[in-house]
């Protein structure tokens, strides 16, 4: 399925209705450059959990877990992990095999420990289209 946003309002919607249909124990993998809108489709992904505390990205603890949504939502980002083994470190499998939903940004730096099924989400700029356009792909691995 390919989304494409023109706001991120819109992007933000998107990670919202995400969110909604989110299911105990599911996986999203999150991919896209520096500056694409990945934070702010994961801040409408937690608030369509029922989350209502501020949601940024974990960069530095790698993991952050909010718990007050109708599901735990354990939000990783990986981009400064310097090796897959930190990964065993902060407990990942505990959390992609945990009751709650995982969303983990920068998933293509983690690639060989991702689990399956697992949603894809690619978020992808066109500033031919504009400078707020954003081109969302999710697609089911199974």
């Amino acid at each position: 399925m390919i989304i494409e946003t023109r706001s991120p309002e819109e992007t933000f919607s998107v990670g919202r209705r995400l969110g909604e249909k989110a299911r105990a124990g599911q996986v999203f993998t999150l991919t896209g450059d520096l500056g694409v809108g990945k934070t702010v489709l994961t801040q409408g992904f937690a608030r369509g959990l029922g989350i209502k505390e501020p949601v940024n990205s974990p960069t530095f603890t790698i993991v952050q877990v909010y718990e007050d949504g109708r599901l735990p939502f354990y939000h990783c980002d990986v981009y400064r992990i310097g090796d897959i083994e930190e990964m065993d470190e902060v407990g990942f499998e505990e959390y992609i095999l945990g009751d709650g939903v995982s969303f983990i940004e920068w998933a293509n730096l983690i690639e060989e420990i991702l689990p399956v099924p697992r949603t894809e989400i690619v978020i992808e700029k066109d500033l031919e289209q504009g400078f707020e356009y954003r081109r969302i792909t999710i697609e089911e691995v199974q």
